[in-house]
């Protein structure tokens, strides 16, 4: 039987008449790296929040190790990591003072205290930098840092809002070799990014967008589920190729921008060729990645709500 450490049911949270995260009902594994994922605004840091005890849900149910959020709040709270996505740490203490006073905050004690705090300056990497002032490293190690501090007590389960934000691609590689050996000694991770390549890194991905979940599956599967061949279009008028696209909606089922280049997908049956509009530009057809997959089921929401208005609309 499968064991979760968090479980959601029907999670809402509103700020008056706005609501932030909308009917969330999601399952995540014991020991498993989840990712969770969506443009800023989505709901991502919300939902966090929500789970961590920080804030009470407007209506909804939540379960985190086994207990009921946010009742068990403060109970929770010994038993989990939080990492928030803006700098939490003193910029005018050092990296082994934030330790030490993190240690502190979790009534860390003695002999364990300076085991831990080695320990998770080994983790970093930051063993010669520990005199440093935390305001004057660089932004991966300062994330780095910030991660150790979440995990001085040993958290049964680790939440990470945005933890790669802001760093640059060699630092957030070395971030997720950490978060791939917690997991791999049994700790949960649920992590928030809007980087759609970290979902590569997690076994389990949720999609989430105006605060609603639109999709929780693993990668191969979210990417298998794309209908129809992906092609990648190199060269010609891209906005005019778009707006061509679009209005043939018998042999594109989408087309969008993606990066310089041009993404086209089709149905099965349909075959691109350097003709046409495409006269000049170069096709390939390609295997979906995470972004792609982001791209489909955001317009596929879409295309639901705007059926919902539109049959709303025809009953009145």
């Amino acid at each position: 039987m499968t064991a979760f450490a968090v479980e959601t049911r029907a999670l809402t949270k509103k700020f008056g008449d706005f609501t932030a995260v909308n009917d969330v009902t999601l399952q995540i594994e014991q020991g498993s790296v989840y990712g969770f994922l969506g443009p800023n605004g989505s709901g991502k840091s919300t939902t966090i929040r929500m789970l961590c005890g920080l804030l009470a849900p407007t209506s909804g149910e939540g379960l985190v190790l086994g207990m009921r959020l946010p009742q068990d709040g403060q109970k929770l709270k010994r038993r989990i990591g939080y990492m928030s996505q803006k700098f939490s740490l003193y910029q005018t203490l050092s990296v082994v003072e934030n330790l030490n006073l993190y240690a502190g905050l979790y009534e860390i004690r003695g002999r364990d205290r300076k085991a831990r705090i080695q320990e998770m300056l080994e983790l970093a990497g930051l063993q010669d930098r520990r005199r440093e002032l935390a305001g004057e490293l660089s932004g991966g190690l300062r994330q780095r840092l910030a991660l150790g501090c979440s995990i001085l007590h040993r958290p049964e389960i680790l939440f990470l809002d945005e933890p790669t934000s802001g760093v640059d691609p060699k630092a957030r590689l070395h971030f997720w070799d950490i978060i791939y050996n917690l997991a791999a000694d049994g700790t949960t991770v649920m992590v928030t990014t809007h980087f759609m390549d970290e979902a590569e890194h997690c076994d389990q991905v949720a999609f989430i967008s105006f605060g609603q979940l639109i999709a929780d599956d693993s990668p191969e599967n979210l990417k298998s589920s794309i209908p129809g061949r992906l092609y990648e279009v190199d060269g010609g008028k891209g906005m005019e190729m778009v707006k061509a696209l679009r209005g043939n909606a018998k042999q594109v089922l989408d087309a969008y921008p993606f990066g310089e280049k041009l993404h086209v997908l089709v149905p099965p049956e349909v075959t691109l060729s350097d003709e046409g509009i495409f006269s000049g530009a170069r096709l390939t057809e390609i295997a979906p990645t995470m972004e792609d997959v982001f791209v489909f089921l955001v317009k596929e929401q879409a295309d639901r709500n705007a059926a919902i208005v539109s049959g709303v609309g025809e009953d009145e």
